[in-house]
C-alpha cells in the first residue's frame, strides 16, 4: 500500500496528505485539519471569506484622514518605538512621488527584522491622525528593493483562519502549491451547463478566487464554485425524491369525499383560496401511487392546522390512523383542543398522547393506537417512544418540523407497518420565499400558505423610544384593567457584565416589585423545569397572570386570545422573522392587539426595524432578514451541522440557484444515475463529497 509520501515523490496527487505538502509540519498539519483541511484537494477549495482590494493605488499626498486606502511607497526610515504602557510598535516611514506618511504596526516589532530599507511595500489600511497622518496598515506586501512592483496594486485574499495558522500563512501555503496542483483539476461539470450558467471551468475558477486580478475578477471564480453546490444539493434533492417515489409500496388512497366533506359543511368559515389549493395539492399526493413528502408553510394565522386536519381526515376515511407530533405538550394540548372542537359534528374525538399523561391514560391510548381503528393522535416525542406502536398509521404530521432532529422525524414516518410507510406532511410557520424553499427543500414537495382568513385584525405595531417608556407602561395599564394581557419579552435571561441588557430576571424584580406590583406578574424562560414552564404558560392560558415577562421560549407557544400586547425590549438584539414570530402571540382574538418596540437604537437597527414596523407580510419580512442577516440556521437540525452551503448564500446567490436547478433537471432527465462516461466523474465527486447527506436528505 502507498503512501502519501510514496505518492509525492513521484508526483502531486489531490488525495495527497496535507502533511507531505512542502511548509507543513506536524503543528501546522494539525491547524489545517481543525479547518477541515486534509488533502491538497481540500486546500485548494479553502476560499477567500473576503477580499482587500488593494488594486487602486492612492498617491500619498492624496491620504485623507479617515479613509480607506491603498499606497505603494520605498521605505526611507524605520525602527520600534517602546510605549508608556511596554507595546513595542514597529514604524516605517514610506516615500512615493508625492510625498511622505509614516505607518505604524503596534505590537509588531519582529517587522524589524524583515522589512529593510529601500525595500517597496505595498500596504492597505485606514489613515488615523496621530502627530499628522499616519497609516495603520491592516494588510502589506514586501515587493522587494527598488522600483518593481510599484506601477499598481493587487486583490489581497483573506482566507479563515485559526490559532496558530494565520490567513497571510494561509495565503503563503496556496500560493506556493497552486502552479504545481492546478494542472490535476479535470472538469467535471459538462460544458453545456457551465455556459448556460455564464461560470467559468474549474481551473480557471481556481486561480481568479486565489489569484484575482481585479474583486470582478475573484467574484466570477467565486460564482462557479457557488454554482458547483448549487448543482450538487439540487442533484441530490431531486434524485432523492424520485427514489422516495419509487420506493413507495401501497397506501393509495381514494378521495372518498365521507368526513373531509362533512368537515368542509360544518366549518364556521370559508376556506381561503390558498387553503383549498394546498389541500389539493396534498389530496393529490395522497391518492397517488407514490409516498408523499411535503412541507406545508405559511405564515402566522394563516390556517395550517384546518389544512393538515383535511389530510387527517382523508386518511382516516380510507381506514388509517393519522397522528401530529409537536414540540412541547401545552402545544400538543392546544391542537387537541382545536380538533375536539372541529370534530365535534362529525362525532370524532382526536387522541392525546403527552409524556405526563398518568398510567392508566398511557395504557388506554395504547390499547387505542393498537386496535386498528381510524384516530388521529396529537402528541410530542411520546409519539415516537418505543412503546407506542401503531397498528395502521397512514399519515404523519409533524408541525414545527425545525424543532425536531432528523432521527425524531424519520421515526414518526417508520411507524407504519412493515410493508408501507406513512405519508408524510412537514408543518412549518417560519415563511422563507419560494425561491429559497427549494433550494433548502428541494427533496420535498412544498405548499405555500399566503393569505390570511378574512376577519382577522391586524397587529398595531410601534417603535418607542426610552423616554417614552412611562407612557408605553400607562398603555400597558389600561389594556390590564380592561382584562387583558400582555407579554414583556427580553433577549437575556440574567444580567451579563458583557452586555448592558436589561436582563428577564431583572425586569421581572423591577416590574412585580414596582410599576406593576399591584398586577398578578409572573417570569418564564428557558432555564425552568419543563413542568414550571408549562405550569406558568396554562396559568397565563388560564387568565391567572396579568403580565408575562418571558424570553423568547414563547415564539412557539400557545394561543392566548385575551392576549393583546407584545412589549419586545431591546429589539434590535432580535431578527426580524423572530419579532415576527413574537407578534404572531398576539393578535389571537377579537380585540385590537398592539406590539411595541421599546428601547434606543442605533441608526442602522432603527433603518432595520422600521421594515418590520411597516409590514406584517411575514414572507416580505422574512426576505428583508435573510438580506440584512444572511442565511444563519435555517437548515435547524436538518443535516445534524453539516453545512450544505460553504461558499454559496442561497438568498444572494438565488438567481445562480435557479440555474443551478434547471441544470440538475435536464441532467437527471438524460441520465437518471449519472453513470454514462459523461457524468461519472460528477456522480464519483458528488457521493464523496455528500455521502453522509444522502442519507439524511431522506429524511426531510
Amino acid at each position: 500500500m502507498s503512501t502519501g509520501r510514496e505518492r509525492t515523490a513521484s508526483g502531486p496527487f489531490l488525495d495527497t496528505a496535507v502533511t507531505y505538502l512542502t511548509g507543513v509540519g506536524p503543528a501546522r498539519a494539525d491547524a489545517l485539519r481543525r479547518l477541515g483541511i486534509f488533502t491538497a484537494r481540500d486546500l485548494f477549495f479553502h476560499i477567500p471569506h473576503r477580499y482587500e482590494d488593494a488594486s487602486t493605488i492612492t498617491p500619498i499626498a492624496r491620504l485623507r484622514i479617515g479613509s480607506d486606502a491603498t499606497v505603494i511607497g520605498t521605505v526611507v526610515s524605520k525602527g520600534i518605538i517602546p510605549t508608556r504602557k511596554g507595546l513595542r510598535v514597529f514604524q516605517a516611514v514610506l516615500q512615493d512621488s508625492s510625498g511622505l506618511i509614516e505607518a505604524s504596526w503596534p505590537g509588531q516589532p519582529f517587522l524589524d527584522r524583515t522589512i529593510k530599507k529601500d525595500d517597496v511595500l505595498l500596504l492597505t489600511g485606514p489613515v488615523r491622525f496621530f502627530h499628522g497622518r499616519q497609516l495603520v496598515p491592516r494588510e502589506h506586501i514586501n515587493l522587494g528593493v527598488g522600483e518593481s512592483g510599484t506601477g499598481g496594486g493587487r486583490v489581497l485574499a483573506v482566507y479563515p483562519a485559526t490559532d496558530g495558522l494565520s490567513f497571510r500563512q494561509i495565503r503563503a501555503l496556496i500560493e506556493k502549491h497552486l502552479d504545481q496542483y492546478l494542472p490535476l483539476f479535470k472538469e467535471y461539470i459538462p460544458v453545456a451547463l457551465l455556459a448556460a450558467a455564464n461560470v467559468p471551468s474549474i481551473g480557471e475558477a481556481l486561480v481568479s478566487v486565489h489569484r484575482p486580478t481585479s474583486l470582478a475578477d475573484a467574484y466570477r471564480g467565486r460564482s462557479r464554485l457557488a454554482y458547483e453546490e448549487f448543482l450538487f444539493v439540487h442533484l441530490l434533492q431531486l434524485r432523492t425524491k424520485s427514489l422516495a417515489r419509487e420506493a413507495r409500496v401501497g397506501l393509495q388512497f381514494s378521495n372518498r369525499r365521507d368526513l373531509t366533506s362533512k368537515l368542509k359543511q360544518s366549518l364556521p368559515f370559508e376556506l381561503t383560496s390558498a387553503q383549498m389549493r394546498a389541500t389539493r395539492e396534498i389530496v393529490a399526493d395522497m391518492c397517488s401511487d407514490r409516498r408523499m413528502h411535503r412541507l406545508l408553510q405559511g405564515d402566522v394565522g394563516s390556517g395550517k392546522t384546518v389544512v393538515a386536519l383535511f389530510a387527517a381526515l382523508l386518511a382516516m376515511e380510507n381506514g388509517y390512523q393519522a397522528a401530529m407530533m409537536v414540540p412541547t405538550e401545552l402545544l400538543a394540548e392546544q391542537h387537541a383542543r382545536t380538533f375536539t372542537t372541529m370534530l365535534a359534528p362529525l362525532g370524532i374525538s382526536p387522541l392525546l398522547l403527552t409524556g405526563t399523561l398518568s398510567a392508566k391514560a398511557r395504557k388506554a391510548a395504547a390499547n387505542r393506537l393498537a386496535s386498528a381503528e381510524p384516530v388521529l393522535a396529537v402528541g410530542t416525542h411520546a409519539l415516537v417512544q418505543e412503546g407506542t406502536q401503531f397498528a395502521k398509521l397512514g399519515l404523519a404530521i409533524i408541525d414545527e418540523q425545525h424543532r425536531f432532529g432528523v432521527e425524531q422525524r424519520n421515526m414518526l414516518g417508520k411507524k407504519g407497518n412493515s410493508e408501507s410507510r406513512p405519508d408524510v406532511l412537514l408543518m412549518s410557520a417560519t415563511p422563507i420565499p419560494r425561491s429559497l424553499a427549494l433550494t433548502l427543500y428541494g427533496d420535498l414537495d412544498v405548499s405555500v400558505l399566503d393569505e390570511r382568513p378574512p376577519g382577522r385584525l391586524p397587529v398595531t405595531t410601534a417603535r418607542r423610544p426610552e423616554q417614552a417608556r412611562e407612557k408605553v407602561y400607562e398603555f400597558v395599564e389600561m389594556q390590564i384593567a380592561a382584562g387583558r394581557q400582555v407579554y414583556v419579552v427580553l433577549p437575556l435571561i440574567d444580567e451579563s457584565d458583557k452586555v448592558a441588557l436589561r436582563a428577564a430576571t431583572k425586569a421581572f424584580e423591577e416590574l412585580s416589585g414596582g410599576r406593576f406590583a399591584h398586577r398578578r406578574v409572573a417570569l418564564l424562560h428557558g432555564r425552568q423545569a419543563a413542568e414550571d414552564k408549562d405550569d406558568t404558560m396554562r396559568r397565563f392560558r388560564d387568565g391567572a397572570i396579568d403580565l408575562l415577562v418571558a424570553t423568547t421560549v414563547i415564539e412557539v407557544g400557545i394561543d392566548v386570545a385575551n392576549a393583546t400586547i407584545m412589549l419586545i425590549e431591546h429589539p434590535e438584539r432580535f431578527g426580524l422573522s423572530q419579532l415576527h414570530q413574537l407578534r404572531g402571540r398576539v393578535g389571537r382574538g377579537a380585540e385590537e392587539s398592539f406590539c411595541i418596540l421599546l428601547g434606543d437604537v442605533s441608526p442602522e437597527s432603527a433603518e432595520r426595524l422600521d421594515i418590520f414596523v411597516a409590514t406584517d407580510d411575514g414572507f416580505a419580512i422574512a426576505e428583508a432578514d435573510l438580506r440584512l442577516r444572511g442565511m444563519g440556521d435555517l437548515f435547524g437540525e436538518r443535516q445534524h451541522g453539516e453545512a450544505m452551503f460553504k461558499i454559496a448564500d442561497p438568498v444572494r446567490d438565488a438567481e445562480l440557484g435557479e440555474v443551478a436547478r434547471d441544470g440538475a433537471e435536464q441532467l437527471l432527465a438524460a441520465d437518471p444515475m449519472l453513470m454514462s462516461r459523461d457524468h461519472k466523474p460528477l456522480h464519483d465527486i458528488l457521493h464523496r463529497r455528500y455521502a453522509r447527506a444522502l442519507e439524511l436528505f431522506r429524511v426531510g
